[in-house]
């Protein structure tokens, strides 16, 4: 990889995170709902420091939903899964 190809995968600009996210989460989502951090990095390619931050925003935007069990943290797709389901029964 050359300098410039590095420079480019840095500045990522928010949309293609999020189709990227989308789609990944999207064809891996018949096998599970929530996905670690460093399975983010994976599909958006980037290093952790520069994830994190088109991640949390895609949290902010209500793209993603942040879990916690409190000694694990993952993401999901906002409104998937078993405890959204959970969660909108009466």
């Amino acid at each position: 990889m050359c300098p410039l190809d590095k420079k480019e995968a840095q500045s990522m600009d928010y949309e293609e995170a999020k189709q990227k996210i989308v789609e990944g989460l999207t064809k891996k989502q018949k096998v599970k709902s929530k996905f670690y951090f460093n399975d983010l990095t994976k599909i958006l390619d980037l290093k952790p420091r520069d994830a994190k931050k088109l991640i949390n925003k895609l949290v902010q935007d209500e793209i993603l939903e942040y879990w916690s069990s409190g000694s694990t943290s993952m993401y999901g797709l906002k409104g998937t899964g078993k405890q959204a389901h959970a969660e909108h029964e009466d």
